[in-house]
């Protein structure tokens, strides 16, 4: 069974989410300070982080920070801050989905399939091969991206836009067509999380982020991977 924390200190919102997640099959626990939500996902095995940006004792945005220091697993925002700013950071920090308060908690749970699935088909990849363009090396039985020699960490969202742009090299892809193969064409979200994605992206990978060689940007088109 998946288990999923979730960090929010509206006692009522939490609770709403916990119902939907185990109306699902899903295994919910609740955390209401910021401080013991880091010291839960230090302790448990915990599949997907639900957090609140705005929590006493520890934000969000460092919650955030924390468990990509320590975790692989998919995180998923859901704050009254509508701000973009407080989304880019969000992403920027390793967050792979944003959900703005009033929201359904129909579509919190399709998110969460989502993410769990593409998670899932990611670690279920067993086949031995790497693909590798310049100073980077990608081995998808491992996971592992590698940068001159050196691991570099990268989300789930992060290293399926990756994957998907890699072993499809040389084509243009419109951000509609990004978004459907990584989020999925069933996904209700903004488009322009393509954008900040790759941006996170190149900053890992590309050894001038401003001036980008691997993944390049057709402007008007879409980006394009640049395997030679």
């Amino acid at each position: 069974m998946k288990r999923i924390l979730i960090a929010e200190d509206d006692t009522d919102i939490a609770e709403l989410e916990r119902d939907y997640l185990q109306l699902n099959g899903w295994q919910a626990d609740i955390e209401t300070d910021g401080i013991q939500t880091l010291k839960r996902i230090s302790e448990t095995c915990y599949d997907v982080l639900i957090v609140d940006l705005m929590l006493p004792g520890c934000s969000g945005f460092d919650i955030i920070k924390k468990t990509r220091e320590q975790k692989e697993i998919p995180v998923l925002v859901v704050s009254a801050r509508t701000e973009d700013i407080d989304k880019i950071r969000g992403f920027e920090l390793g967050a792979d989905d944003y959900l703005v308060k009033p929201f359904s908690p129909a579509e919190l749970v399709a998110r969460v399939k989502s993410h769990l699935a593409r998670y899932e088909r990611l670690s279920g990849n067993t086949a031995t091969s790497y693909i590798t363009a310049g100073n980077l090396e990608v081995n998808l039985q491992s996971h592992k991206v590698l940068v001159n020699d050196t691991e570099t960490v990268f989300t789930s969202t992060e290293y399926a836009l990756l994957v998907f742009l890699a072993a499809n090299p040389n084509r243009v892809f419109t951000r509609e067509q990004l978004f459907s193969a990584v989020w999925g064409s069933d996904y209700a979200g903004d488009l322009a999380t393509v954008a900040v994605h790759i941006q996170k992206i190149r900053k890992k990978i590309e050894r001038d982020p401003s001036n980008p060689v691997i993944i390049e940007t057709l402007w008007g088109t879409g980006y394009r991977f640049n395997r030679s």
